[in-house]
């Protein structure tokens, strides 16, 4: 006998059934992450953008495994030599960079942000906002590890954590409301 369904599961937005469906997903969710990182407040070392609004909102949609594959897609898409990050950059050399630990973190914050709505975080806006605040944390503490190693811990903390914190809570907020309004809209539809 099977067992039924977890009703938090079901509660996602975005449950594609098809294999088409899913990899049409992927593809239009690694390319809203590359559009997104063209939205940015030049700052050094690291930009800002709205890349991580895009990542936790797709991992939210749709869950942890499609958050994960798209995230994989997007950096494997970049890597292959695609225009997908800040600036439009690409290659294998932008993971030598300052920007690597944060980019690194871009599926495990997907994923995050994906299993925990899965588990009923996407069911009111205090729950969902720390699903998304979680998915922002993941990605500025590998960010600010890795650029710990290149320019050292304190120069780390105020150049890649500092100012990021402001512009974190309010992609956070901004993320749950968007998932708030999809599925408000999904269900009338």
């Amino acid at each position: 006998m099977k067992a039924a369904p977890n009703a938090a599961r079901t509660a996602l937005p975005f449950r594609p059934r098809s294999v088409l469906a899913k990899t049409g997903f992927v593809l239009l969710g690694s390319w809203l992450v590359a559009a997104s990182s063209w939205i940015e407040v030049p700052m050094v070392p690291v930009p800002m953008t709205m890349q991580t609004f895009a990542i936790v909102v797709i991992g939210a949609l749709a869950g942890w495994r499609i958050g994960l594959a798209t995230l994989l897609a997007y950096l494997a898409q970049g890597a292959a030599g695609l225009p997908m990050f800040a600036g439009g950059a690409g290659g294998p050399m932008v993971f030598a960079g300052p920007t690597a630990g944060y980019l690194l973190a871009f599926p495990l914050a997907a994923a995050l942000t994906g299993w925990l709505a899965e588990r009923g975080w996407n069911r009111s806006l205090p729950l969902l906002s720390l699903c998304m605040l979680g998915g922002h944390v993941v990605i500025l503490a590998s960010g600010v590890a890795w650029l710990a190693v290149l320019v050292g811990p304190a120069q780390a903390v105020g150049a890649g954590l500092v100012p990021f914190l402001a512009g974190t809570v309010l992609k956070s907020a901004l993320a749950a409301a968007s998932i708030i309004a999809v599925r408000s809209r999904m269900r009338q539809g």
